[in-house]
């Protein structure tokens, strides 16, 4: 019998440590980095900062604050750093992410409605929110294959492709405008429910620090499914596998005979299709197709991308990653929003993390390359 015990404990500790491992595995070193760095940000929020004097910390844990501010914030970025994490992970970035968003927003609110350039074509049937989700984000994926155009087949490096793509999209979005002004769709609820609907709003949730449960947003439903399609497309499918080694060597990706050309032009469309919802869900949520919806907002999206654990040659990074990422960017919004501080120390703040991030980034490359040569020695 005692015997029997060890035998048992023996496995019992065994599968235990098995599990640990595999946790681990799952999560990676980096993204266990990014999980700490969120919890000691939230910490700092709620606790550290009354030390200091602020005030508004208290409110952070409160199902208003949660729900309504937090959740709802992330969803556009994190649409626009799942995409951006596509292009990235190949050693490219795409910075007309924020201006395709608002060709998106101006698109879907034109066929809704049937205003503007598109609307008032008749391609798609009005007053019906699938088709004018179809028609932002087809309007999306075209983009993103002009993005992926320019770079195959003109042979101009992606940065500087997506942005002179950045000002033409931004451009595009006023001229798809009815005279270049938003188009309104407060009546259309069917639509506007994308961004104000509430899932399971009757279930028995305790108040939190008085804070009664709201329910989830629809539109942090939608992230979450987004970032699980994604996730399966770039760690099983061939297709991510094919990403990684082109952005691990597109030299030797291409000898293993791997269509450079056309996996970089999927890479962009599907960057586009994302940011082309992303724009959809904006006009959801401000309740108008406005030209300018997505301006500005590429900069949180590639911050979160490389603070995730991308790599600026491509070839490192996870779905995982960016949006623990996405997380911690929304955080210090949320947070520094409660503790008064105005826009511009957000913008502050935002442009050191970013330049943090890609430090890190390089950091980490430097730090690989050191350890290869040592290997090869």
């Amino acid at each position: 019998m005692t015997t029997d015990v060890k035998m048992f404990s023996s496995e019992h500790g065994k599968s235990r440590k098995n599990f640990i491992s595999r946790f681990f595995d799952f999560i990676g070193t980096d993204n266990l980095s990014l999980m700490i760095a969120l919890f000691l940000l939230i910490l700092f929020v709620t606790v550290f900062s009354s030390w200091v004097g602020l005030s508004g910390g208290n409110r952070f844990f409160t199902w208003q604050n949660l729900m309504n501010s937090l959740a709802q914030a992330i969803v556009i970025v994190g649409l626009l750093a799942l995409g951006e994490t596509v292009v990235a992970l190949a050693g490219a970035m795409d910075i007309s992410v924020g201006s395709i968003a608002s060709c998106g927003s101006v698109v879907s609110t034109s066929v809704l409605v049937g205003t503007g350039a598109i609307g008032s074509l008749g391609i798609f049937p009005q007053n019906s929110t699938f088709w004018a989700i179809v028609a932002g984000v087809l309007i999306g994926m075209i983009a993103g294959f002009i993005n992926g155009f320019i770079v195959t087949k003109l042979h101009v490096n992606a940065t500087v492709a997506t942005l002179g793509t950045m000002a033409a999209f931004a451009g595009a979005a006023f001229l798809l405008a009815p005279d270049g002004k938003p188009i309104g769709v407060v009546t259309q609820q069917s639509f506007t429910w994308l961004a104000q609907g509430r899932l399971w709003q009757d279930s028995a949730i305790p108040a939190m620090n008085g804070s009664k449960w709201t329910g989830i947003p629809v539109l942090t439903v939608i992230l979450v499914v987004v970032a699980i399609i994604m996730h399966v497309l770039m760690r099983y499918t061939t297709f991510g596998r094919n990403v990684y080694a082109i952005g691990g060597n597109a030299t030797a990706a291409r000898l293993a005979g791997i269509n450079i050309t056309s996996m970089r032009i999927r890479m962009f469309m599907i960057s586009g299709a994302i940011s082309g919802l992303a724009g959809v869900l904006l006009a959801s949520r401000t309740t108008s197709g406005n030209p300018i919806n997505g301006q500005g907002l590429e900069m949180q999206a590639i911050t979160a991308v490389y603070l995730g654990g991308a790599s600026t040659n491509g070839g490192k990074g996870t779905i995982f990653g960016t949006i623990m990422a996405v997380l911690i960017v929304g955080v210090l919004n949320n947070g520094m929003n409660l503790l008064g501080f105005n826009t511009f120390v957000q913008k502050v703040a935002l442009g050191m993390l970013l330049v943090a991030a890609v430090a890190i980034s390089q950091y980490r490359i430097i730090q690989s390359e050191k350890a290869r040569k040592k290997v090869e020695k």
